[in-house]
């Protein structure tokens, strides 16, 4: 059994006052403004290859959970990433910025389609880290597209996007990274949610 407990952990601690307030930008596809973009990466080496970003200057996000690991002789706290095979980037999307983004050793490319890569809204990254980051349970969730996008009204998730669903006749939202197809659910009982 693995007890699991998760945290954003900048690789450069440099970069968190790069750090820009999501809420008042928006991805502008093909401008020279940057957007976040999911990175394919060879096994085991997500924390290597934003390690090299950083001192490249590329803002990444790198979520890792942290998980209790049994041996018949001890115990050790592993820290793993969220999305393994996976660095989120946040570049302008140039050829120039993506050449640089690619050359990097251990990245496999972009993913999104023809090698350009798909923007990730701000909402989303900004989901996740308010997730990892805060003091809720959640647990991974498999991708869903189907469903109802709701945002939480009033509590410690306020504005939270993502999709409404019950499992075992709880309510729970699930986040949602669409460019990854992964997702993260969080309990949302007592919450009131509206439809967006």
């Amino acid at each position: 059994m693995s007890v699991s407990t998760v945290s954003w952990q900048p690789v450069n601690p440099q970069l968190n006052a790069q750090v820009v307030d999501a809420s008042t930008t928006t991805p502008v596809l093909g401008a020279e403004t940057e957007n976040w973009y999911a990175l394919h990466t060879r096994p085991r080496h997500e924390k290597l290859v934003a390690h090299r970003l950083n001192e490249r200057g590329v803002e990444t996000f790198l979520p890792v959970v942290t998980e209790v690991h049994h041996w018949s002789d001890r115990k050790k706290s592993v820290q793993l990433p969220l999305f393994s095979c996976y660095v989120l980037a946040r570049f302008v999307p140039n050829r120039a910025d993506r050449l640089q983004v690619l050359r990097v050793g251990g990245v496999l490319g972009l993913v999104g389609s023809g090698g350009e890569g798909t923007p990730i809204p701000d909402q989303q990254i900004d989901a996740v880290r308010l997730l990892v980051d805060g003091a809720m349970p959640w647990t991974p969730y498999p991708f869903l597209k189907i469903g109802q996008r709701v945002r939480i009204r009033g509590g410690a998730l306020e504005g939270l996007e993502g999709i409404l669903v019950s499992r075992n006749g709880n309510q729970t939202l699930v986040i949602s990274v669409d460019a990854l197809q992964r997702s993260l659910a969080v309990r949302v009982e007592g919450y009131q949610v509206e439809a967006v």
